[in-house]
């Protein structure tokens, strides 16, 4: 990026976020006060029809709009910049910050708005989940399920999302899965199904370890049964999985049925049951503001 140019940035800001220990807004006006960008602040009214904040873009012509929450979010922000030529930001403001985090955008509020202004734009590709848009990661079953317990029970942080986890756990069962990826059929058995554009979930651990957002596939990831085991190699080690227990397949293209409605969620929203899914992939579809040096994940 110039940086020497005049930016125009408009920062999309989530009241609702969930990391309350900064204060975004503060620290953005502060940031930008000596310089000779131009921003606007905007904050999402809740709920937001994505209508309101595409209209808002539009009228703003932002170079650089920027997602100032979480995963859903950078989510609704990416939704309204397909196939144009502004560049989607990201400022890490929500609980967990998956996509920030696969960016390796620094948590220090101050250090990645510096990103913004020093950083570099890469193209990714994203995937287009029923009419769902997938920037991150999406799945059915077990985290799904939990996703939904840890928004009820009004959790935050780490310490919420495992005590979610510990409750689904023992509740969660099998499901029977009729899987077309491209023009193969298979069907399993499995706890979770994960449709993988990125690596990894914001709690840190490592689901995909084949992705790259900047690739011309996506990754299936079928997690046939909840092991420790594996959890420590996505958590701790990251060893190959075993594959009698975890099987990855990439794919342009993806069908999936299960006769049983199962949890559903795309980029850390729950939406619900769904006894269908279809996604496609998007190719190049966005462009992202990222650090400097590029994320191994784009490399």
């Amino acid at each position: 990026m110039n940086n020497s140019a005049k930016l125009k940035l408009l920062f999309i800001v989530n009241p609702g976020s969930g990391n309350s220990k900064t204060n975004w807004p503060q620290e953005i006006e502060r940031h930008f006060k000596p310089l000779q960008h131009s921003i606007e602040l905007f904050a999402l009214p809740n709920p937001c029809e994505p209508l309101i904040l595409k209209q808002k873009i539009d009228d703003y012509q932002p170079q650089i709009a920027v997602a100032v929450g979480g995963d859903g979010t950078v989510k609704l922000v990416a939704e309204c910049l397909l196939q144009t030529n502004i560049a989607l930001g990201i400022l890490p403001a929500g609980s967990a910050n998956g996509m920030a985090k696969e960016l390796d955008i620094p948590a220090d509020a101050q250090k990645a708005i510096d990103v913004l202004l020093n950083g570099r734009i890469e193209k990714i590709s994203v995937v287009r989940i029923n009419k769902e848009l997938c920037i991150h990661l999406s799945d059915l079953g077990f985290n799904a399920f939990v996703i939904k317990k840890f928004d009820s029970d009004k959790g935050r942080g780490m310490w919420g999302y495992l005590k979610a986890s510990w409750k689904v756990l023992w509740q969660q069962p099998q499901m029977s899965l009729i899987i077309q990826a491209d023009r193969e059929n298979v069907q399993r058995q499995a706890t979770m199904i994960v449709i993988a554009n990125a690596t990894r979930y914001g709690s840190g651990a490592v689901i995909n370890p084949e992705g790259r957002l900047n690739d011309a596939s996506f990754e299936v990831i079928i997690v046939k049964k909840i092991s420790f085991t594996e959890i420590f190699k996505m958590m701790i080690t990251h060893k190959p999985y075993d594959p009698e227990k975890i099987e990855i397949f990439q794919t342009r293209s993806l069908e999936i049925e299960t006769p049983k409605p199962a949890h559903f969620q795309v980029d850390g929203e729950y939406l619900g049951r769904v006894s269908k899914v279809k996604a496609t992939l998007l190719p190049q579809a966005i462009s992202v503001v990222t650090p400097q040096t590029t994320p191994p994940n784009m490399a």
